[in-house]
């Protein structure tokens, strides 16, 4: 690999954040829709002007796994500085995105780690980076370290530990909704809420406990239940459960993360390819 396929893993992850920020009728959670509410059409526009603010710190984090060559505590202590200084900087252009990062990053060295590699075979690869502990992290306080004390919950860092199962699982049910004749906006937002329907999301645990936390399981897996959102019923029971999260004010987050990095896996293949037959093509020239 070299700078220019560290540049494109990095758009391809950001391009993958836009699109689930694009992605409506999103529940709990800022879409486009938002663009016409006085309330939330401004955040939504930071959203959107913010997520190009991850691009230079995750080409960063591409280049610094394409040097280490392998998933070394030290690679593991890099990318948490990198990760870092990119969360200030997307501050400074409007903030969000925390638990997007922390996915997309690691799954971004992920795939640099090894180019060959798609969907859960990089997932795989970022099991490896995650299970070194970040010694230099600072030690604050924060939703997801409140939740994993109170309620045991794994959180974000669980996640990538456990080679992010239920990004996975929205490759899975992406894959799934498509073969069955789904559009791609119905197969995406099947995806998400297959991770919403198990997720949990540290968000929605320190907004709403663990009460809250089934009733947005079951309100997934009755949208799922239903035949998903490309049945009529699906479609229905979707509205009912995007009225009820938006009344109570509880977001998801956590889910919209893990979906972003299932856009980006997804995307990979045609990336990873390219990657290979140009290492093919310079072997034979030789």
């Amino acid at each position: 690999m070299t700078k220019h396929h560290d540049e494109r893993l990095a758009d391809i992850a950001v391009s993958a954040l836009i699109e689930e920020l694009a992605l409506a009728p999103k529940p709990g959670l800022p879409d486009p829709r938002d663009l016409t509410a006085r309330a939330t059409g401004k955040d939504h526009q930071a959203l959107r002007w913010s997520a190009r603010a991850l691009e230079p710190g995750l080409t960063a984090m591409a280049a610094a796994a394409r040097r280490a060559g392998e998933p070394t505590p030290l690679l593991r202590e890099e990318l948490g500085a990198i990760g870092r200084c990119t969360e200030h900087s997307v501050g400074l252009a409007g903030g969000g995105h925390r638990g997007a990062l922390w996915t997309l990053g690691l799954l971004v060295a992920g795939a640099a780690l090894d180019p060959s590699a798609r969907g859960a075979e990089v997932a795989a690869t970022t099991k490896r980076i995650a299970a070194h502990p970040d010694r230099k992290a600072p030690r604050r306080p924060s939703h997801g370290s409140t939740m994993a004390v109170k309620y045991g919950a794994a959180g974000a860092r669980g996640e990538a530990r456990a080679g992010f199962p239920h990004v996975c699982r929205a490759l899975e049910a992406l894959a799934a909704s498509r073969k069955a004749g789904a559009t791609e906006t119905q197969a995406r937002l099947d995806a998400l809420l297959t991770v919403m329907s198990t997720l949990r999301d540290n968000e929605i645990l320190y907004a709403a406990g663990p009460l809250g936390l089934r009733h947005v399981h079951a309100g997934a897996r009755a949208v799922l239940d239903a035949g998903g959102t490309a049945t009529t019923a699906g479609a229905e029971a979707l509205a009912a459960l995007d009225a009820d999260l938006h009344a109570r004010g509880w977001n998801p987050r956590g889910s919209a993360g893990i979906l972003a990095g299932a856009l980006f896996l997804d995307a990979l293949p045609a990336q990873t390819r390219s990657v290979v037959s140009q290492r093919r093509g310079s072997a034979s020239r030789r």
